[in-house]
This record gives C-alpha cells, sequence and structure tokens, in this order.
C-alpha cells in the first residue's frame, strides 16, 4: 500500500532539514535530494517498527501548507 505525506525541506546553514508534519518526523541531507531520500526512509522505518496504535496516534488527518502576508513594523 502506498500513501502520500508531506515533505517540507529548508535549508539551515549547509544542510537541508527534511520534516514530515504528517507524522512529526524529520530528517536532514547534504542536498534537497539527499534530504528528501532520508526522509522517506525514516517514515519507512517508522511504519516497520511502530505498533498501529502509534501510527493512528501520529497520523495527522489533514494537513494544510499556505503563506500568509504579515506587516513587519
Amino acid at each position: 500500500m502506498k500513501q502520500k505525506l508531506t515533505a517540507i525541506i529548508e535549508r539551515e546553514d549547509d544542510m537541508y532539514v527534511a520534516l514530515c508534519p504528517d507524522l512529526d518526523i524529520a530528517s536532514q541531507g547534504d542536498s534537497i535530494e539527499s534530504a528528501r531520500d532520508n526522509l522517506q526512509e525514516a517514515i519507512e522505518l517508522f511504519f516497520e517498527t511502530a505498533s498501529p496504535g502509534e501510527i493512528k496516534e501520529r497520523m495527522h488527518g489533514e494537513i494544510f501548507i499556505t503563506q500568509v502576508e504579515v506587516a513587519i513594523a
């Protein structure tokens, strides 16, 4: 079974940090691709080792990614 999850990747100094907000799992890498691949591996390991109860508890229903515009003084 396959499931699409959200991945947010941002640069931090000389690394890239990848976050899956659906499960609150994060990883990192030297490139965007590496961070994404490492995150995918971390998520797959989570699904292999977590109990059904833990998966249900950590899985967030709907994730909405958007931008907001704010005034900066």
